[in-house]
């Protein structure tokens, strides 16, 4: 599905190349200002501000792969990117809730939201989160032993300090198995830039500590239209696209021809009258979606982060996101972002993960479309069945039913009767009780002894040393 033409594209496109040749962007890192300039960007005499021009983003865009592979610890390793494919992941925040009730997200709470993203069929990758009961200097890898010990997913960290990524890459090199990072990324990584146009320190010790490795990373254009950019959408896309385009530069630089994933996805707009960022609306959607064809444009990844702007799992947070998610997957995006997300991506709640993964079975569903082939078409099996319409025992129903329908779960159709029996139970209420369900199933070591008692030592270690 594409909501933009090429020529409106390309006219977004030659606006963001004005914006990075005449405002440029900040860098604050005095190495990493040097290597580009080296590399032929314009540098001011502040020692900060570069300036891009057109040639050299093209050179770099051309350098980053179309595709990206992300393994995981059971043995799969799947590959998406501009040629296609879509995975969801959990997301971050600050705050954990089940039911009305809220608070700090805790270890204890990443660990059972983890073990619960584990064992959903339709996700794909758990993310990192804020601790509160950890000092913020060492989440980011606490975090990680924790993502490790409780699921098999792909591991994508959120980093909060320049020293974090090193300790996560020594724990990723346990779970490798000796395997070299770049034949098996169970890891990947990202960061945002500050709109507008502005890469901190924290950000660029990142992209610096981690190069050399051919591990996937994410560069996330972040602006909120009528607060940080544009109010209007085009104008939005032109700075964030900007923006996004200049992490591309730098990471080329550092390291040719490392993975990235393209991402204006998480872009926000300003609600007028509330003065929050919002990100379940439909004008949230409208950018990630068109963010997939920009990066389509440059023949790089997507991503994007679906939420609901309500505070707890009901009928407002399904809306929200059965609406825009579906606008996210009919387009093409690559990595969605915020299984259980609510509250403009605050808070992760346990129960709308349940919901957000039946709806991803739905989006994906709705993504493969229609096949159409002799196979499909069944005209053999409609002159054998004929008037008697009994399709219902044909070996070509049992052959295909299962790949044409999709089973949710939460939302199987029952007979009224059947559901009055069983209490009359709401969404919300079978998706709690799914929780329960899962939760209380015996768990199974995602890690060997060896690999729990060697990641703990590096945790200690760094713990030691920053904390």
């Amino acid at each position: 599905m594409n909501l933009l033409t090429s020529e409106q594209i390309e006219q977004i496109h030659e606006a963001s190349l004005e914006l990075l040749q005449t405002i440029g962007v900040k860098v604050d890192h005095p190495a990493v200002f040097k290597k580009l300039c080296d590399a032929g960007a314009e540098g001011d005499a502040d020692g900060v501000t570069v300036r891009f021009a057109g040639d050299l983003v093209a050179e770099c865009i051309e350098k980053a792969p179309r595709n990206i592979r992300l393994a995981d610890r059971r043995g799969d390793c799947v590959e998406v990117g501009a040629d296609g494919g879509t995975l969801f992941w959990g997301g971050n925040a600050l705050c954990f809730s089940r039911g009305r009730e809220r608070r700090e997200m805790t270890a204890a709470d990443l660990a059972q939201f983890t073990r619960l993203l584990d064992a959903l069929e339709h996700v794909h990758g758990v993310v990192g989160t804020s601790i509160a009961d950890y000092p913020p200097i060492v989440r980011d890898f606490v975090g990680l032993r924790i993502l490790a010990e409780n699921s098999r997913k792909h591991l994508r960290p959120v980093i909060f300090s320049p020293d974090g990524p090193l300790a996560i890459l020594e724990m990723a090199e346990v779970l490798s198995g000796g395997a070299p990072l770049r034949e098996r990324p169970l890891v990947s990584f990202g960061y945002s830039i500050v709109s507008p146009f502005h890469w901190t320190r924290a950000a660029l010790e990142l992209f610096l500590r981690t190069s050399g490795r051919g591990l996937p990373i994410m560069v996330n254009a972040e602006p909120m239209g009528g607060g940080t950019a544009p109010v209007t959408l085009a104008g939005l896309l032109a700075q964030a696209n900007a923006e996004a385009l200049s992490g591309i530069v730098i990471l080329q630089v550092l390291e040719p021809g490392r993975p990235c994933v393209f991402n204006l996805g998480f872009a926000h707009m300003l609600d007028m009258r509330s003065a929050l960022a919002t990100s379940g609306r439909i004008q949230d959607a409208l950018i990630a979606a068109a963010g997939a064809q920009i990066a389509r444009r440059h023949g790089l990844p997507s991503a994007s982060w679906i939420s609901s702007d309500n505070s707890i799992c009901d009928e407002q947070s399904t809306l929200e996101k059965s609406t825009t998610g579906l606008l996210h997957a009919l387009a093409g995006v690559n990595i969605i972002w915020g299984i259980g997300q609510l509250e403009t991506e605050m808070t992760l709640s346990p129960e709308q993960a349940l919901v957000d993964n039946n709806l991803a079975g739905i989006f994906l569903r709705a993504q493969r479309g229609i096949e159409v082939t002799p196979e499909t078409i069944a005209l053999d099996v409609i002159r054998e069945c004929g008037l008697s319409g009994d399709f219902l025992g044909h070996d070509h129903t049992r052959a295909h039913f299962r790949a044409e329908q999709v089973e949710t779960g939460l939302t199987s159709p029952q007979r009224r009767d059947d559901w009055l029996a069983a209490g009359s139970p709401t969404l919300g209420q079978r998706a709690a009780q799914r929780v329960e369900d899962i939760l209380a199933q015996p768990q199974e070591p995602c890690l060997s002894p060896d690999e729990s008692a060697r990641l703990r030592e590096i945790e200690d270690r760094w713990v030691a040393k920053l904390a």
